[in-house]
């Protein structure tokens, strides 16, 4: 594990990589990678104690229909107790959560993937997962081995209904609107760094040069 305390938040629209940015700081500098959509399918699924974790589930679940709104801040405690230094994805997603998160710990560093729309766009309309698990293929550059089916389990994929194109517009839209605040506030306090390209292998060196500085890392960019 890393010898010094890091807590890390990755911004960025849907479809950016953050997921794939996330894994590969917790592979080369040892961190945990705390993924908010990770823990909701979880705690969604029944996962952990039957009574509590179903309670827990039916609360989340009004918050994802609620757009992941601020009162998923209401279970930051439960998202973040089992990381002492890691990186986290998903979250925050409004200058409430944001908020919210403040109360809890204080960052070291905010990372922004500023990817373009018409990227964006054709990523997410190419996005097909796997509902059990949330493995995520995308038809153009991470095909599964069979079409239509998942790697592991032999299990249908399926497009998300605001993976359709028609909806990509109005989920990006959504999240500029919700993420300008976030990023003005993290801007101000000299701990936002932002990163643009249409690949994630050409912006994750940069990623990687910026948490050395800050970080030693437990693999080089090479073995990652």
């Amino acid at each position: 594990m890393a010898s010094k305390l890091l807590r890390a938040v990755v911004l960025g629209p849907p479809g950016s990589g953050k997921g794939t940015v996330c894994e590969r700081i917790a592979r080369s500098f040892g961190l945990q990678h705390l993924s908010s959509g990770q823990f909701l399918r979880e705690s969604l699924g029944g996962g952990g104690d039957a009574q509590g974790g179903a309670a827990v589930g039916l609360q989340l679940w009004s918050c994802v229909m609620d757009g992941f709104g601020a009162s998923l801040a209401a279970f930051l405690p439960l998202i973040l107790a089992p990381f002492h230094c890691g990186s986290c994805t998903g979250f925050p997603r409004t200058l409430g959560q944001a908020k919210a998160l403040d109360r809890i710990c204080e960052l070291d560093l905010v990372i922004s993937l500023n990817i373009p729309f018409e990227t964006l766009k054709d990523r997410l309309s190419a996005r097909w997962v796997h509902p059990g698990s949330g493995r995520v293929y995308n038809m153009d550059f991470n095909p599964p081995h069979v079409q239509g089916v998942d790697d592991l389990t032999g299990e249908p994929l399926v497009q998300r209904e605001d993976d359709r194109p028609e909806a990509v517009a109005a989920r990006l839209r959504k999240y500029k609107d919700a993420a300008k605040p976030v990023i003005e506030l993290y801007k101000s306090r000299g701990i936002l760094h932002s990163f643009s390209g249409t690949e994630t292998n050409k912006i994750w060196p940069y990623v990687y040069t910026l948490l050395s500085s800050k970080i030693p890392p437990v693999l080089s960019d090479e073995e990652n």
